[in-house]
């Protein structure tokens, strides 16, 4: 039994740093790139923005700050390193308020094209460009709020490693329950069910209507890029997330499950970080949307307004 209080995991640490050099300098060079394009066509290329253009103006802003964030993890990785505990609060505030205002800003993006196809007569005074403006300085405030409440569970000795150095207060239950619950689960139930409406009524649409010819397909691709890029980002660090908290609880007690678990942990951390560079397949299908048809959501909102009418007709 005291065998599985301690468990070395030194050198899977060892392995972790050179695995995360390996993939977040790619990332950063990329998503730092395909971002800052993204804000660039954003800003200067498209003159009148619509709700969705709004949230991914802040998704792209969301990245580029969490981006910023991975030289700190890099640096912070270093093996006995003093670390400045003031400096390691700061950038894990950063990595996490980005990682979770990204999670709801797509979903949020889902929200906005549910309501806007499903329910258009609600879409005429649930949906505007200052509403989604609104929207977006919430997500901000409310991840930074949470994130500075978490600077009480940390340990204050500088012997620890940064992005490692939790107290025990923050794998209490009622904190991880809240993080998968709040963090993860009512986001994914929320991306789900609406893509899943989005795609049915819109196929819907297509076959009623011959005249479509194609029409929704950009919407079709928009929403399922937002699933399947926030189940490949999320799911996977989130169930690390939940095993780890077994492991603290003492519920996962022997050693090599504990080494798998904490392997498994920075793993899925890394490929959470990849999600900038994916979020890129988001940005373009918004783009071409705007470039081929600016009215095209408008026509879709007329032609479900015509739908339901004769439905209930």
């Amino acid at each position: 039994m005291n065998k599985s209080h301690f468990c070395n995991l030194s050198d899977i640490n060892s392995v972790m740093n050179s695995i995360q050099l390996a993939i977040y300098i790619p990332t950063f060079i990329l998503g730092c790139f395909l971002n800052i394009f993204a804000l660039w066509i954003f800003c200067f290329y498209m003159k009148n923005w619509t709700e969705v253009v709004i949230y991914m103006v802040n998704l792209a802003i969301l990245d580029i700050f969490l981006l910023f964030s991975l030289p700190f993890k890099m640096y912070f990785s270093q093996p006995d390193l003093l670390v400045d505990r003031r400096l390691c609060k700061f950038a894990e505030a950063l990595y996490f308020t980005n990682m979770y205002g990204s999670i709801y800003t797509i979903t949020f993006i889902s929200l906005d094209r549910y309501i806007a196809i499903q329910h258009p007569f609600l879409a005429k005074h649930l949906r505007s460009t200052k509403k989604a403006k609104i929207v977006c300085v919430l997500i901000w405030v409310f991840v930074w709020t949470v994130s500075a409440c978490t600077f009480r569970f940390h340990y204050e000795d500088t012997e620890g490693r940064c992005f490692h150095n939790m107290s025990e207060q923050i794998w209490s239950p009622p904190v991880i329950v809240s993080v998968e619950i709040f963090g993860f689960l009512f986001p994914m139930i929320i991306i789900l069910g609406c893509s899943v409406q989005i795609t049915r009524t819109l196929l819907a649409h297509r076959m009623i209507s011959k005249q479509n010819n194609g029409q929704g397909t950009t919407i079709r691709h928009i929403v399922v890029s937002n699933l399947v890029v926030f189940l490949l980002s999320f799911s996977p660090c989130h169930l690390a997330i939940l095993l780890q908290f077994l492991v603290r609880q003492k519920v996962i007690l022997d050693c090599s499950y504990q080494r798998h678990v904490s392997m498994f942990v920075q793993v899925t951390m890394c490929l959470a970080n990849v999600n900038p560079c994916l979020d890129a397949l988001c940005y373009y299908f918004a783009v071409k949307e705007f470039r081929d048809k600016p009215g095209h959501i408008h026509s879709i909102i007329h032609r479900s307004i015509s739908f339901q009418q004769s439905r209930s007709e």
